[in-house]
């Protein structure tokens, strides 16, 4: 992965998703580029244009808050978005990386997620590997060639478009918050061998991945179709881990007398029925 320069990457892709309408500029003519120019955003957010081409060309790599602040105005950036802006505008010094350890979830957490009988609930990894999981949570997601890895469900399980019925914004925002997790640490070994073969595998991803969204995943109604149950609809609540941090909890839960709790409750049922456990998950029974 080309990390040279990912503020000028970053600047160029998100003025790429910018139409010259939305940024309230006339498109005039023939347009050779997607989006807006180099100095439509300088115009935009009130720099010269030279600068902001040192920017894009990372021959200027110190520019101000106010600056930053300006270009995410001027881009149009969400607030996880203008966040990570900032953090590769003041890029931290990279400890030197020793061996990569494996990730290892709090026993106090597991046992905590082992009391939630009607819950479904899973704990992620940096790359949005399934960490651990408790019974209904391992139920919910059991059954898929890639039952163990949410992105490689997403973009490389067979039957992913079937079990998300909508898959699409599914896609969308799993790449987005693979990148929130990323961060600036583009030299995470997973991540790399992540976005590796997602990207030799599912054109779709390269396609996302390209657009370097970034949202955080924090909550959401989500639709599944159960091969077991059928139709759910969840809502969940991403929560940091600080204890380790890189860590998600996900905790799901359907609405109260709603077609989906009963659904959720007969998932629980047939989880009291051993289901084989995924290589490297923990499993809570």
């Amino acid at each position: 992965m080309d990390t040279d320069n990912p503020l000028g990457r970053f600047l160029r892709a998100r003025r790429a998703l910018v139409s010259p309408q939305d940024a309230g500029i006339p498109a005039g003519g023939r347009r050779r580029v997607a989006g807006l120019r180099r100095e439509e955003v300088a115009l935009l957010a009130g720099v010269s244009g030279d600068y902001y081409v040192r920017l894009e060309q990372g021959r200027e790599r110190n520019p101000s808050v106010q600056v930053v602040d300006a270009l995410a105005r001027a881009l149009g950036l969400e607030a996880d978005a203008a966040d990570h802006l900032h953090r590769l505008a003041r890029p931290v010094a990279a400890r030197p990386r020793g061996r990569t350890r494996a990730e290892r979830v709090s026993p106090v957490l597991l046992r905590m997620m082992e009391g939630w009988h009607t819950t479904p609930a899973v704990v992620l990894g940096r790359s949005l590997t399934v960490l651990a999981h408790n019974s209904l949570g391992r139920a919910l997601f059991a059954g898929h060639t890639y039952s163990g890895d949410l992105m490689r469900l997403v973009f490389l399980d067979p039957d992913a478009r079937t079990f998300y019925p909508d898959w699409d914004r599914v896609a969308v925002n799993s790449v987005a918050g693979l990148r929130a997790n990323a961060g600036t640490d583009h030299d995470d070994p997973r991540l790399i061998a992540t976005v590796g073969e997602l990207s030799l595998k599912s054109e779709e991803f390269r396609r996302l991945w390209a657009r370097h969204d970034i949202r955080q995943k924090t909550r959401e109604t989500k639709r599944f179709r159960h091969p077991m149950v059928g139709e759910l609809a969840l809502d969940y609540e991403s929560l940091t881990v600080n204890s380790a941090p890189g860590q998600q909890l996900v905790v799901y839960q359907a609405e109260p007398g709603s077609p989906s709790e009963q659904a959720l409750s007969l998932l629980g049922s047939l989880a009291a029925v051993e289901i084989p456990s995924e290589d490297g998950e923990e499993t809570i029974d």
